[in-house]
């Protein structure tokens, strides 16, 4: 029932559920209180509204924040409350008393102060705000970034500024009881002197000298900045903050790619979001800004999602435009017809190739360039054995998808189900639990079931923990897992200070002027995290189950620690196969197993499971005994379907069509100079070409 609240009022939590209830007592309580009237009764209540509401705007509650809408934001409950607080003193029979004649005047010149309060601090976020958001980019020969307010000032200001009203309402209170209005003339005037003290704190942040240039100024600089670095390559990436780890799993490629590569985002939220890399950012959330960007040298556009801010890039003739997508499955997304829009599709192996022509959506085969998947270079082949004495299962179902279709996930119809079976396997079983990022967003229905999945992981846990089968293997691995756990935290808050968690109060400007490549940086995050990882998988015993949320360990790293997986029609399983070991595929539409085989060609060498599961225990057998194991050769030969050749790697393979197409690019400028019949193109067609310096892909690179 409790749970059923919480999601109907759309809070987080148990307690912010009970603070959400208390907010909407305490103010009919303080009303109440100022009518009768009862002095006491009025205080407890108005200190409970404050502690509630101050609670609930920490947790970021998504009621507390609607209140808006219905006429009852922030600054109108506190206006209430000091109105209540005027009633109280005139029903308590100093209606005719000097405090209550001030009392109103300092309430609504407090309230006046809140409108300046509010311009200021508006003006500051808006004047500190650059049209771009930039990393490993230096502007700072062009443009001067001064530091930000203190964030202090800045942070939760309308909360500070409004909760200055305690030292009212507690010296109003005091002479109620006290009779000496001196206690009630000090609160107000208190509270008045500190708000426009915090105003007059915020004056000076105003000045010319403390805001960031103008956006033709800040623009002027970037165009410098790209006129000077001349990127070669672009990733160009649009999406909600959700969305983020389509673009995070192409860093490292890009980060290895040759030429002067470029990272091009639209969204300041997938800003904040962007793993870390040495590869120049550029975040350009204006259209028009993006269009008038210099971006003459780029050869080959990449794009990692059909999106509509694309076309804002598309239109560019002088560059080649690429879909490289974020995973490669039997999805309809990934036949999607906006891909006629690329001048290539790339696709991980023939599998790619046949799934455009099936789909016959227009994309020609001549267009489509099998490139392998660099980002797979991480995942561990099979060896042929367990790594643990018990066997670890992943469950990484996909998210439900944009519509109801009872194919797109197996959460709905069979993850409990499977869930449930691994978790009394007769032989032990440990499970990992590694849902979608995006579960839960738009059914109600798939969040509630994911939630009770994480229930019986965690449920299960629990009784494993107790068991006395695993006391002997808890009590010898209990210093490891003790000195893992230590390592963890160690890992972490050196994590922290190199990613900047710790300097909190710098703004998005500072942080744009501040952030510049770094490769000792780079390379000591990157040894970190794959420190970070063993830690993590040490920290716990390998017979304990486990839900995995957010972004570390990273998926792949889950692929590594497994056994198999159960998953459903996604990039999750092509990645997998990657990896060589048995996995099974729900089928959740019911289209019956050889149907479905021939609809899906990722699930061609996988345990076909129905909706019930119980088919599970053939590939808890294939696990167990790779005698057993009879889709073992059917695997190695899907992987070469789907993921091409393991020689040339997918990074050689990646790069070879990056340079072909940028000769192809290279190639049509010219042709158009000539065409359009510029004399040095007629006289000299290699030197209307761009300089080697400025145009070669084997130049320099990020110096």
């Amino acid at each position: 029932m409790i749970s059923t609240a919480i999601r109907l009022a759309r809070v987080g939590s148990g307690s912010e559920l009970a603070a959400a209830l208390l907010l909407g007592i305490s103010f009919p309580c303080v009303m109440l209180a100022a009518i009768i009237p009862n002095l006491w009764f009025f205080a407890a209540a108005a200190a409970v509204s404050y502690l509630a509401d101050t609670y609930l705007h920490q947790r970021g509650s998504y009621l507390v924040n609607r209140l808006a809408k219905v006429r009852a934001g922030l600054s109108i409950r506190f206006l209430i409350r000091q109105m209540l607080l005027v009633l109280l003193v005139a029903r308590s029979g100093l209606g005719e008393d000097r405090i209550f004649y001030v009392t109103v005047v300092m309430v609504l010149l407090f309230y006046a102060l809140q409108a300046p309060h509010g311009a200021i601090v508006t003006l500051l976020r808006l004047r500190r705000r650059l049209p771009v958001v930039t990393r490993n980019i230096d502007l700072a020969a062009a443009i001067r970034i001064p530091d930000a307010p203190p964030r202090g000032l800045l942070n939760r200001s309308a909360e500070k500024m409004l909760h200055l009203d305690i030292f009212a309402m507690v010296g109003v209170i005091i002479t109620l009881q006290t009779r000496d209005n001196i206690y009630g003339f000090t609160g107000l005037g208190l509270s008045l002197l500190l708000a426009v003290g915090y105003i007059a704190a915020l004056l000076p942040y105003l000045r010319p000298s403390r805001l960031v240039p103008n956006a033709e100024k800040v623009l002027a600089a970037v165009d410098g900045w790209l006129a000077a670095y001349q990127p070669t390559v672009m990733l160009y990436f649009s999406g909600s903050k959700e969305s983020a780890y389509q673009v995070n799993m192409w860093l490292d490629t890009m980060d290895r790619l040759e030429g002067r590569p470029l990272i091009v985002l639209r969204e300041r939220a997938i800003a904040q979001q962007l793993g870390t890399t040495d590869v120049p950012v550029l975040c350009v959330p204006g259209g028009v800004h993006l269009m008038n960007l210099d971006l003459s040298t780029v050869r080959v556009a990449l794009y990692a999602a059909n999106v509509g801010k694309n076309i804002h890039m598309l239109r560019v003739p002088t560059m080649k435009h690429v879909f490289i997508g974020h995973g490669d499955s039997d999805k309809l997304a990934s036949v999607n017809p906006y891909s006629k829009a690329y001048d290539e599709v790339w696709t991980a192996g023939r599998a790619g190739r046949d799934r455009y022509a099936l789909a016959d959506v227009g994309v020609r085969d001549e267009d489509i360039v099998e490139v392998g998947r660099p980002q797979l270079a991480p995942i561990e082949p099979y060896s042929g054995a367990q790594r643990n004495p018990v066997p670890t299962v992943l469950y990484a179902p996909t998210w439900e998808g944009w519509d109801d279709n009872p194919g797109n996930t197996s959460l709905l119809l069979a993850g409990e189900n499977i869930v449930k079976r691994l978790l009394k396997a007769d032989s032990p079983v440990r499970v990992l639990y590694k849902p979608h990022p995006f579960t839960g967003t738009r059914s109600a229905k798939a969040k509630a079931v994911h939630e009770r999945i994480i229930a019986l992981v965690e449920k299960a846990a629990a009784e494993r923990a107790t068991d006395p089968r695993w006391a002997k293997e808890s009590a010898e691995l209990s210093a490891d897992r003790t000195a893992a756990k230590a390592e963890l935290a160690r890992i972490s808050a050196r994590l922290g200070e190199l990613m900047g968690a710790a300097d909190t109060g710098r703004d998005e400007a500072e942080q744009s002027r501040d952030s510049q490549a770094d490769p000792a940086r780079q390379e000591e995050l990157t040894r970190l995290r794959r420190e970070w990882n063993g830690a993590y998988w040490r920290s716990f015993g390998w017979w304990e189950h486990r839900t995995i949320s957010g972004s570390e360990p990273a998926l792949y790293d889950c692929f590594n620690e497994s056994d198999a997986m159960v998953s459903d029609i996604s990039s999750v399983v092509s990645d997998f196969i990657a990896s060589g070991k048995p996995y099974a595929v729900t089928d959740s539409a019911e289209l019956g197993a050889e149907e479905f085989k021939r609809q899906n060609t990722a699930v061609r060498a996988a345990v076909i499971l129905s909706n019930s599961a119980r088919e599970l225990d053939d590939l808890l057998a294939a696990v167990a005994d790779p005698a057993a194991d009879r889709l073992a050769d059917e695997r190695r030969e899907l992987k070469r379907y789907l993921l091409g050749p393991d020689e040339p790697t997918s990074m050689e393979q990646f790069e070879a069509a990056t340079q072909a197409l940028s000769a192809k690019s290279l190639a049509r400028n010219v042709g158009v100079e000539q065409r359009l019949g510029e004399p040095e193109a007629a006289a000299a067609p290699d030197d209307s070409a761009p300089s080697a310096e400025n145009n070669d892909l084997d130049s320099p690179v990020r110096g």
